[in-house]
């Protein structure tokens, strides 16, 4: 059975396994990867401790269909074999950039802490709103929206809106 491609996947890294210059390096693979703030408000369920072990999310979009396997190898590559462990497919990248500063529902419903969406580091030109679109609701909204500035303008022609 062949394995399963994608080009959408995320991980994990660890900052007491990366090299200094991590950013530089995952920025020489060339595909756009967004790495959330440094994670370490995170409660832990162990007893006697507090929080969970410091680490990073990642979005890495791939170019082309890859195995997780592949993108595992690549990111050990430049970053060294202890920094990256599971690597996994994305189904939805606008829930993972959510998950990122722990802004998405699932997050939220544990009670997550928030990080700053500031901090989030896009790389090789990441770009959440190509993975964003709006649900019907929202789209019937803009339309009303449209229509209501088409009607107080008074525009009979839908170029006029250009002016």
């Amino acid at each position: 059975m062949p394995k399963e491609k994608s080009r959408h996947f995320v991980f994990l890294l660890y900052p007491d396994t990366l090299p200094k210059n991590w950013e530089i390096e995952l920025e020489t693979l060339g595909t756009a990867i967004a790495v959330s703030p440094l994670h370490d408000k995170d409660k832990s369920k162990v007893d006697g401790q507090e929080y969970i072990k410091p680490h990073y999310h990642c979005i890495y979009i791939a170019k082309n269909p890859v195995t997780a396997d592949s993108v595992r190898k690549k990111v050990q590559k430049v970053l060294g074999q202890q920094a990256i462990a599971k690597v996994q497919v994305c189904l939805n990248v606008k829930n993972a950039y959510l998950y990122l500063t722990h802004e998405s529902k699932d997050a939220k419903a544990k009670n997550k802490h928030v990080y700053d969406k500031q901090e989030i580091k896009l790389l090789n030109n990441f770009d959440i709103d190509r993975y964003v679109s709006m649900d019907s609701a929202e789209k019937d909204d803009l339309l009303d929206l449209i229509c209501e500035v088409i009607a107080s303008y008074e525009l009979a022609n839908i170029l006029e809106l250009k002016d």
